[in-house]
């Protein structure tokens, strides 16, 4: 048993999104062999790969089949997440960039932005969250962080740690009540401001929270900001479904042609967690059905929990995590 039969018996298998074997594509590293123990890292596009189980467990029955069925097979996985975009110039240190985006106000984007933010924070990456919600800043109240106030390193600001994730907002810097009557350019310029004037350093990514609706922070964000992709949030009621067209269709549009990650429906149904039955309050398939008129993928559905607990409602969100990092890694390596 040599290291010429493991990495071709290795040579085999596939990552299942990049249609390539793992070998060719770097992702076996440090192959070590002693007697009948093989040894190797196995170096995943991002942390929050949903497949990594069953990649290594391809891994080994490739080995035991091709080599030695008596082999010990030893798997350190671990990852190494991949460029979706150009990282040159603004926000350079930041590899993937996800806009969360809803057609209408009151769906649960900025929860959503929040929740997957989390999720891919335990899972060992590096993420940051900016609220580019202007108007009306949520993030410091969702994460519990509204008496919070940045500091400085030299010009540059600090964002505020959470939970594993590195947030900056405007409601940082304004007093809880105060509203901020601000026009185009100035909203240009603060979220302008976010992306040059605060030290995100290196992050696997970043998720920046879209007001709701179409406007001028949308177009800042997409003519100024490199993006990665958008999901956009909507619930499976009439009107919601309605506005979340048009905000497809602007994403869409020539001039601002966005990868659209998917589509996710919050407020599927209420679970009570006595009975496990379902009621679609909201309506039922709207999200589904949403996705194959505009031809844009979706993503799954989030329930209403009655215990709203990170630790209670993060198995709703790892799919739709896994969904999302498996569309930018396939993004990465076309690049």
């Amino acid at each position: 048993m040599n290291k010429e039969e493991i990495l071709k018996a290795l040579g085999y298998v596939e990552d299942p999104d990049l249609k390539k074997d793992l070998v060719s594509l770097g992702m076996i590293q440090n192959l070590e062999i002693n007697d009948r123990e093989v040894s190797f890292d196995l170096v995943l596009t991002t942390p929050a790969c949903p497949m990594k189980d069953s990649i290594a467990n391809a891994c080994k029955n490739a080995i035991h089949t091709m080599v030695n069925k008596e082999a010990i097979v030893k798997i350190n996985i671990t990852s190494q997440v991949q460029h979706s975009r150009d990282n040159q110039g603004v926000l350079s240190g930041i590899k993937n960039i996800i806009a969360v985006a809803s057609g209408k106000g009151g769906v649960g984007k900025s929860t959503f932005a929040i929740n997957i933010a989390k999720t891919l924070s335990i899972t060992g990456a590096k993420v940051g969250l900016l609220d580019a919600d202007i108007h009306g800043p949520s993030i410091p109240t969702l994460m519990n962080t509204t008496h919070e106030k940045p500091k400085m390193d030299g010009d540059m600001m600090l964002p505020i740690e959470k939970d594993g994730v590195q947030t900056m907002s405007i409601g940082y810097m304004v007093e809880l009540k105060q509203a901020l009557v601000w026009r185009g350019p100035m909203l240009s310029k603060a979220i302008s401001q976010f992306c040059s004037d605060v030290k995100w350093g290196n992050l696997d990514y970043l998720i920046i929270d879209l007001p709701p609706g179409t406007g001028d922070v949308h177009l800042s964000v997409l003519q100024h900001i490199p993006i990665s992709g958008v999901a956009i949030v909507t619930t499976p009621e009439d009107v919601a479904i309605a506005d979340t067209r048009k905000a497809i269709d602007m994403f869409q549009n020539p001039h601002l042609v966005q990868n659209l990650l998917g589509i996710v429906e919050n407020m599927s149904y209420f679970q009570p967690e006595e009975s496990g039955k379902k009621y679609h309050i909201f309506g039922q398939g709207g999200g589904q059905k949403l996705s194959k008129d505009c031809s844009v993928d979706f993503l799954g559905e989030i329930p209403v929990r009655e215990n709203k607990e990170f630790d209670n409602i993060k198995n709703d969100y790892i799919p739709i995590v896994g969904k999302i990092v498996q569309k930018l890694a396939i993004l990465a390596s076309t690049r």
